[in-house]
């Protein structure tokens, strides 16, 4: 029961109005008592940013929708969760001095892995090259979903940038968050992946509802075409949502930024792809939160126990 809502309601049932010295101690009393009560726990918009295929720019996506989230004025924490070859603090140009695998082994707490990047975005670091982050089991995994209840007051946004492929650790991070982006670009190899991603999101874990950007196109029209195709497949064989959500353009400033380690929405800020980046990010702010209501699986800011994994299959 929240203590200052019992407060409330005992003085409100007095009959006989207080003393002005006992009015003074009893709001005394009272002000101790909202002190105790911790401030109410804002929610946090979770998204996973994955693509099924290796090489078609997720991480880049995820910085750079990350910064400039940032930069519209939300508190925005990037999950490195590519545990075994980690590069957005590469992609940054960073260097933490501890990442994930210190905070399993009890080293440091997830707040004090946060660090600060550009445009006030901050990200949580991985290991890279490092094996055992390669090979983490379930019950690791979710005990970096879990970290993440510890936080005193969650961000706006928390965006999960996950490995490549169909692992344990790409499908439980992305299950884990209220919202995936699938990534995809112009290759048939893309558009397999990530139907095989979202055939195991949907099959393994419930989730019913993803969003694709479509990377490295002409224009529109080609990205809607990427679309046309991703959701034609789905819409026959999945029970999910494919849901057209955004596309960025091929871009030299891009491909420099990256080279850079920058993001392009800090060092180009009116470049096409940087422009494509704050539209995505706009629009982001605007979508309708899913409903999660009857969903066993854990999840980040879940504050409740859960399966490991989905069903197995």
């Amino acid at each position: 029961m929240n203590q200052a809502w019992g407060l409330q309601q005992l003085l409100t049932a007095m009959v006989v109005p207080p003393s002005p010295a006992t009015a003074a101690a009893s709001g005394h009393q009272a002000d101790g008592l909202l002190a105790a009560v911790p401030p109410t726990r804002r929610s946090c918009r979770t998204i996973a940013v994955a693509g099924g295929k290796g090489g078609v720019g997720k991480s880049t996506v995820a910085v750079n929708l990350g910064v400039a989230l940032a930069g519209a004025g939300h508190e925005t924490i990037l999950l490195d969760a590519d545990t075994g070859l980690a590069n957005v603090d590469v992609l940054l140009g960073l260097s933490p001095p501890q990442h994930i695998g210190h905070m399993l082994d009890g080293e440091c707490t997830l707040e004090s892995l946060l660090t600060p990047a550009p445009g006030g975005l901050q990200i949580v670091p991985s290991g890279s090259g490092a094996r055992r982050l390669a090979q983490l089991d379930n019950n690791q995994l979710a005990a970096i979903i879990r970290a993440f209840d510890d936080l005193p007051q969650p961000p706006e946004y928390l965006l999960v940038d996950t490995a490549a492929g169909l692992s344990d650790s790409v499908t439980m991070f992305a299950a884990a968050a209220a919202e995936v982006i699938l990534v995809v670009c112009d290759e048939p190899a893309s558009l397999t992946d990530a139907y095989g991603l979202a055939k195991v999101l949907s099959r393994d874990f419930g989730v019913r509802r993803l969003r694709m950007v479509a990377n490295m196109v002409r224009n529109e029209g080609d990205a809607r075409l990427l679309h046309q195709k991703l959701a034609r497949v789905s819409d026959r064989f999945l029970d999910v949502a494919m849901e057209f959500s955004g596309w960025i353009p091929h871009d030299e400033r891009l491909r420099q930024a990256i080279k850079r380690q920058a993001a392009v929405v800090e060092m180009w800020p009116s470049s096409p792809s940087a422009r494509a980046f704050k539209k995505l990010a706009e629009s982001v702010d605007k979508w309708i939160e899913p409903g999660r209501a009857g969903l066993d699986r854990i999840s980040f800011f879940g504050g409740r126990d859960g399966p490991a994994g989905g069903k197995p299959g």
